[in-house]
């Protein structure tokens, strides 16, 4: 308990500097400096006044200074990390493979609340990620379907490739056929980053997991805005969901879909 209680506070001050990425990346600011301020009044926010959840629970949602409400997604991203974090630690015990594991899940939370507000995955995210997880996967993670067998080089490489190819050649035909852009540049190279930290088994898998769900909650959107095709709906969300469900019951959906 003492372990998971230790793992839950590292997850919820991580969760805390994701939501300085989340508000500062997509406007190219840098995310660290200056320090937390709020964004109504520009304040400096003390230390004091920057504990995940605590703080926010002690304000009552609101800023110190000026008293206008404090967006419910700040503990709601420190809590998901955090509750992440102990998840990751639960299914996996402490190791190189649960750090990684819970960087690349940091990562995707941040891919998803920049994507669901701007439609844009982050450069800086990726671009650095895809060798970072290519080399994990090389030497220090599991193939998530069969957690006894390393997920090894060639793996962690092809995923990485069959991430990045498959979605371009998605964005493509939709180009060629549809003569507008379906998928961003963004979810190529995020596809290209999960392939290279979770093998090319893990693409397939978040690609059909992450069309269902997005399908689903497509479908509802439209039905409760009342819009047609039109609607532009973020795909990254999807595949991160995706992603989550793969690295957490990646076995089970394999042993099940076999039987």
């Amino acid at each position: 308990m003492a372990l998971y209680l230790l793992v839950l506070a590292v997850g919820l001050l991580i969760g805390s500097f994701l939501n300085v990425c989340i508000y500062r990346m997509p406007r190219n600011q840098s995310i660290i400096f200056p320090s937390s301020r709020c964004p109504s009044c520009d304040n400096p926010i003390r230390s004091f006044d920057n504990i995940p959840l605590l703080s926010y629970l002690v304000l009552g949602g609101k800023c110190r200074y000026c008293g206008q409400k404090i967006s419910l997604r700040y503990p709601l991203v420190e809590s998901l990390n955090g509750l992440i974090y102990v998840a990751v630690i639960w299914r996996y015990g402490v190791g190189w493979d649960s750090v990684f594991y819970c960087l690349l899940s940091s990562s995707l939370i941040v891919i998803t609340f920049i994507d669901l507000d701007f439609q844009i995955i982050p450069d800086r995210i990726t671009l650095p990620g895809i060798p970072l997880g290519i080399a994990a996967g090389s030497f220090l993670l599991p193939d998530p379907f069969l957690r006894a067998v390393p997920l090894g080089y060639q793996s962690a490489l092809i995923g990485a490739a069959t991430g990045f190819l498959f979605y371009y050649f998605i964005a493509y035909l939709s180009i060629v056929l549809l003569k507008k852009e379906g998928m961003g540049g963004g979810d190529i190279k995020m596809m290209a980053m999960v392939g290279g930290f979770l093998g090319w088994k893990t693409v397939i898998l978040t690609t059909f997991l992450g069309s269902l769900l997005g399908s689903i909650a497509g479908i509802a959107i439209m039905l409760i805005k009342k819009k047609g095709r039109g609607l532009q709906i973020p795909f990254g969300p999807y595949l991160a969901l995706g992603t989550f469900i793969s690295i957490f019951f990646g076995q089970e959906i394999l042993q099940w879909y076999l039987n």
